[in-house]
């Protein structure tokens, strides 16, 4: 058991959209002999993009797996998305992998996306590799990647090949520690063959810079390095990878995933130099007292096992994808989940296989495997035999962009709705709520393509098809002036009349304190059963607003008078009492119109700044202040909520993706003169169409 635990590798492809991820796994899997076809992300014939919205697009929307095997080595490799909008599934995706290769692209370097998988990588302390793609394309340079790639990633990069030739005369690559050089032909076949002569100094020099990180990572081997002394290849190729798994540094290695150079050596390097679910060790959980423990993937020990991806498949039901921690999982069985404290059982483990699902009859630790119709399982929920042991999920991506979804078709509202949960199921990235005020079905995501793209997968899962719009603003309705009027309510229809008479006195409330009422009655002028008939007409008709329809808050209403008819008066004529009073005082106290006010934090590089100031500015933003954030700075402003609603595609384009930010409700505030006007004659427009 413990020799198959050594060879088994989870390796989670990570890096920016287009760099080349889903292509570098196609080019493993065909050179493996996995699949017979080398297919094409532009084709739409790849192993890994497989789903109706990853062909359209030509680009990953969700995180997909399959295995090969490679000199007595099982390795499972994650394709992780590496667009904004479908980032969320990377970040939960890589907790589960034991290693990440990042794939750089040659010409463009590490991009936004990369910072934010790196960021990842280092929160959860995983050995990284900086695999170089796309070298064989015109202006790609290994050297300025590396450098751009120390300067934006949070870990030390060494050099370990080199490549030969450049741009359509890329043909191979240079391993500087071994000191052999390995040229490719059209099929992707190597050949070993001595390094090229004009290639002998940069060589040298990169050995000599290999040695040096090395060397500085051991003391022993450093005394011997400062003395002169030979290290020998052995003692190098260990301190390498005890580097390697104590993410001291990443190491660097080159290719081209469409030529297939590179590959094979790529295939040593993940068996050799990355780590094995043992090598990578304790798994940290937390007890319910909050004490930490630490779970070793022992083969014997008690199974726990880590929910880290759900599949919603409307007719195979929902798949949970899960690493097993500890333990040994047989072909079907009971597990409790411990979040939910319900026991689950499973008939069939599965293996996933790219669009495939495989049975399999064990699973020991480390392994990637999943089970179908499971009742109360989703994402990042703990799998054990154990009740009082779980482990962290990871946080999902905040949200930064919101559409008012509803259904295309009259009637399905329902199906809408039933449709949208499951699919949240499988992408946490995503938020529904309810928005009472203005009755709409508040979708949130990552951006407009992760929008467009769910609602595009519910129409192909479901058959619902949906509409999203900009989200109406919840604008509120409140006053400035103080004001005493009556409102009488006086009705006569044969037999009992109606009759309800109340003095309010109407004024302005302090921000924030939303609505006060207070009886002022002496005398017996209302009759106390009757004073909550009057409150409750005042609150049903502030609902309504004076000027756009808003609920009106931040003020007060005071019952200081009034009369009653002993036959006729009733709760309900004093309901219309007071709701008379209401609208006959919002007319005269200068009714205003508030707009909800959103504190933001912008983190971005230092050089965007002045960009970013001047256009919360053309905002009406208000900068609360900066922080200081590693080299980044984040800026917290005020923004009116109808001023940011598709902030998220703005900031991506003023920053070159390199911008993120958090939103979240602070308070209302007074819209200016001149637009409150603007605002409240297009809301009654709309409502006339």
């Amino acid at each position: 058991m413990t020799e198959k635990i050594k060879k088994m590798r989870n390796v989670a492809l990570a890096g920016h959209g287009g760099a080349g991820k889903t292509s570098l796994a196609e080019a493993m899997l065909f050179k493996a002999g996995v699949i017979t076809r080398f297919g094409k992300v532009e084709e739409g014939n790849t192993a890994m993009d497989f789903q109706p919205e990853e062909v359209r697009k030509q680009q990953s929307v969700s995180s997909a797996f399959h295995k090969y095997a490679w000199k007595k080595h099982q390795v499972t490799l994650m394709d992780t998305p590496g667009d904004q909008n479908f980032i969320s599934s990377a970040t939960t995706c890589i907790p589960a992998a034991d290693s990440v290769i990042m794939v750089i692209d040659g010409v463009d370097g590490p991009s936004a996306m990369t910072e934010v998988v790196s960021d990842c990588v280092a929160n959860y302390n995983l050995p990284s590799v900086l695999f170089i793609n796309k070298l064989d394309r015109e202006r790609s340079n290994v050297e300025s990647i590396v450098a751009a790639c120390e300067k934006s990633l949070k870990r030390k990069a060494i050099v370990v090949q080199l490549p030969i030739g450049s741009e359509a005369d890329f043909k191979g690559v240079v391993d500087i520690v071994a000191g052999k050089a390995y040229v490719y032909d059209g099929d992707g076949n190597s050949e070993a063959t001595d390094i090229p002569s004009d290639m002998a100094d940069e060589v040298e020099a990169a050995k000599e810079a290999f040695v040096e990180n090395i060397a500085e990572l051991d003391d022993e081997l450093l005394e011997k390095y400062l003395e002169g002394e030979e290290i020998s290849e052995q003692e190098l190729i260990d301190t390498f990878r005890k580097g390697i798994l104590a993410c001291e540094f990443s190491p660097v290695i080159c290719g081209s995933a469409t030529k297939l150079i590179g590959i094979d050596l790529l295939f040593d390097f993940i068996n050799n130099a990355l780590p094995s679910p043992l090598d990578r060790g304790a798994w940290t959980a937390k007890a319910r007292n909050g004490e930490e423990l630490q779970i070793m993937p022992e083969s014997d020990g008690p199974f726990y096992g880590f929910v880290f991806n759900t599949i919603v498949d409307p007719y195979a039901g929902r798949l949970s994808v899960f690493r097993v921690i500890s333990g040994t999982l047989g072909k079907e069985g009971n597990f409790l989940n411990v979040n939910k404290d319900a026991k689950e059982r499973f008939t069939q483990l599965l293996e996933i296989v790219g669009k495939e699902q495989k049975p399999v009859t064990e699973a020991l630790p480390g392994a990637i495997v999943a089970v179908a119709k499971l009742k109360e399982t989703f994402t990042g929920d703990t799998m054990s035999d154990d009740k009082e042991v779980m482990f962290d999920a990871p946080a999902p991506m905040p949200p930064v962009i919101s559409f008012a979804v509803s259904s295309k078709n009259q009637g399905e509202e329902d199906k809408v709705h039933g449709a949208l949960r499951k699919i949240m199921e499988e992408d946490t990235g995503l938020h529904l709520k309810r928005e009472l005020e203005t009755n709409e079905t508040i979708l949130s995501g990552r951006g407009l393509v992760h929008i467009e793209t769910t609602i595009e997968k519910i129409k192909r899962k479901f058959n619902v098809e949906m509409e999203i719009n900009t989200p109406k603003v919840p604008y509120r309705e409140t006053f400035k002036k103080k004001i005493r009027v009556q409102g009488r309510h006086k009705k006569q229809s044969g037999g009992h009349g109606q009759f309800g008479d109340c003095w309010i006195i109407l004024e302005p409330g302090p921000k924030g304190s939303g609505f006060e009422f207070i009886d002022k009655i002496v005398g017996g002028s209302i009759p106390k059963t009757y004073i909550p008939a009057v409150e409750k007409g005042v609150v049903e008709a502030s609902q309504k607003g004076i000027l756009a329809g808003f609920p009106c808050v931040d003020f007060k209403v005071t019952v200081d008078d009034g009369s009653y008819h002993s036959v006729d008066s009733s709760e309900m004529a004093f309901k219309m009492a007071g709701s008379i009073a209401f609208k006959k005082a919002a007319e005269q106290a200068s009714a205003t119109l508030l707009e909800p006010i959103m504190k933001i934090s912008i983190v971005i590089p230092d050089e965007y700044t002045g960009d970013i100031m001047g256009d919360l500015n053309s905002r009406r933003g208000r900068v609360l202040g900066m922080d200081t954030e590693g080299e980044k700075q984040v800026i917290n402003a005020h923004v009116p909520m109808a001023e940011i609603l598709r902030y998220a595609p703005d900031l991506r384009s003023m920053t070159g993706g390199r911008g993120t930010f958090t939103l979240e409700f602070d308070h209302y505030d007074e819209v200016p003169g001149d637009m409150a006007q603007k605002v409240i004659e297009k809301i009654k427009a709309e409502r006339e169409e």
